[in-house]
């Protein structure tokens, strides 16, 4: 090795291929640690795709089965579908600002209390509304049902900035609100509210508006298993590019080495 180095490989020495050298090698454990890391997102996503599903297709339960006053709802409770039985209070609704439908159209999202028979208040998201005029203005909101009626709706966990990243303004008009949360709201009401809500699917608006909240879709889970095997392809690849680089360097220097020499050796000696 001493040898091929001295000689036919002893540009690897040179500045240039040692810096090379080094960046080829040091690519590999990046390349295999991203690889890695997708491949916790893939196992994070399926399993997060696995949870909504089971969730969806459970049975529904009385909310007070799940959740109560300063909850926290789990990842296993998430989704899942629950029934209430009250009436709504339309006297003390918000509104959500910045929040989209479908189509992207940025609206409100509605925020209605709703007093269950023992006089806890389960928040209800009744689904998406078109913006106001203003931004001060308070939006015109279609009115649910009215008298003592049974609700079903997927339960969520209370909204916060870390977790949505939505910056939870103060200042806002009168009746509008950034994040839904639970504790918050208990405040501002001065009840004893459930943790979370939940994003209502039953009874069905009239008119279809509000518009209803659309049902969580899977994750694509596939392509970060995509993106995790392409990495480590990379890392594989890193190497026996090297050697290739390598090995056309030395040829590209043999036959430069060649056409050097031949004219040397066609000269012909003086007399």
């Amino acid at each position: 090795m001493r040898g091929n180095v001295n000689g036919v490989y002893r540009f690897l020495l040179s500045r240039q291929w040692v810096i090379v050298t080094l960046v080829a090698f040091l690519l590999i454990p990046t390349m295999i640690r991203l690889g890695i890391w997708q491949m916790h997102r893939y196992e994070e996503r399926t399993a997060r795709n696995q949870l909504v599903s089971e969730a969806l297709g459970a049975k529904p339960v009385p909310v007070e089965k799940l959740t109560s006053p300063g909850h926290t709802v789990t990842t296993d409770e998430r989704y899942r579908s629950v029934t209430a039985k009250g009436r709504f209070d339309t006297d003390d609704e918000v509104v959500v600002r910045r929040r989209t439908n479908s189509d992207d159209e940025v609206g409100y999202h509605v925020l209605t209390p709703f007093v269950l028979d023992d006089g806890k208040v389960l928040l209800v998201n009744r689904g998406w509304i078109p913006g106001a005029p203003t931004q001060t203005a308070f939006p015109k909101i279609p009115a649910p049902p009215r008298g003592e009626i049974t609700v079903t709706g997927r339960l969520m966990a209370d909204e916060t900035t870390e977790a949505s990243g939505i910056k939870n303004v103060e200042g806002l008009p009168d009746r509008q609100i950034m994040l839904i949360n639970s504790e918050e709201e208990a405040r501002r009401l001065g009840k004893q509210v459930l943790g979370g809500y939940i994003a209502q699917t039953a009874p069905a608006p009239k008119g279809a508006t509000p518009e209803p909240i659309g049902r969580p879709g899977d994750e694509d889970a596939a392509l970060n298993y995509a993106y995790a095997i392409q990495w480590w392809l990379f890392a594989a690849g890193v190497p026996v590019g090297w050697v290739i680089l390598v090995r056309r360097e030395r040829r590209d220097r043999a036959e430069a080495a060649a056409k050097t020499e031949a004219p040397e050796a066609a000269t012909p000696a003086s007399v």
